[in-house]
């Protein structure tokens, strides 16, 4: 059965609502960081950071995998023949998803005056807990429950450090559900038959950054 087009009525209602989705992400993100004591310069700039960086991944590495040529969607196949190759996964990371949300968390490390040793245990606990709840996805990658991660990230930083829980909270959040569910499930992508793999590939809607920013809301 043929789509109907959409009218310039439910275009325009669909454009007002990613808007507002959009601000509503900024305005939280402000928030956060400002929690965790940056200027508002410095806020624009890791949200202009992040915002630009969700659509870029860099490549990591090659790992042995199921994949299979003939499991790629003819347009892509047929486009890219020679990116994809055989038996074989990339591991990419992606900027504003994954790695500029884990280099602000070891910035937090260096200058909030945390132990490490607390550091240690609160990544160690949300390590584990991720990688129980964390489950791999045919055709799509590791998924687990949004909420799990950033409330027992808000719970154990509570429990471990009252002053500086919220930096806690992104800390463990942030490298506990990419330790957890990320580098220990590499097994598991070997198996899910994916082309490419990327960590945080969903920008700045994937589980890391998400985890990171609801852990610290919720310490207040």
């Amino acid at each position: 059965m043929p789509l109907k087009p959409l009218s310039p009525q439910q275009v325009i209602i669909g454009l007002v609502v990613v808007i507002l989705i959009i601000l509503i992400q900024i305005e939280i993100f402000g928030l956060v960081l400002s929690k965790l004591g940056l200027s508002r310069h410095g806020v624009t700039l890791l949200l202009i950071a992040t915002l630009i960086g969700s659509g870029i991944n860099l490549p990591l590495t090659k790992i042995s995998s199921s994949f299979r040529l003939e499991n790629l969607p003819p347009l892509p196949k047929y486009l890219l023949p020679l990116k994809f190759k055989e038996g074989s996964t990339l591991i990419a990371i992606n900027v504003g998803g994954a790695l500029i949300p884990v280099i602000f968390s070891i910035y937090l490390i260096l200058y909030t005056g945390l132990d490490i040793f607390i550091i240690a245990i609160a990544i160690s606990v949300i390590s584990t807990i991720s990688y129980l709840f964390s489950r791999p996805i045919a055709n799509f990658g590791i998924g687990m429950p949004l909420f799990i991660a950033p409330i027992s990230a808000a719970l154990i930083s509570m429990l471990l450090s009252q002053e500086n829980s919220p930096a806690l909270a992104y800390i463990s959040g942030t490298l506990g559900v990419l330790i957890g569910a990320d580098l220990l499930r590499v097994k598991d992508i070997r198996q899910l038959g994916m082309p490419v793999a990327a960590i945080g590939g969903a920008g700045t809607f994937d589980g890391i950054f998400i985890t990171g920013i609801i852990a610290v809301l919720l310490t207040y």
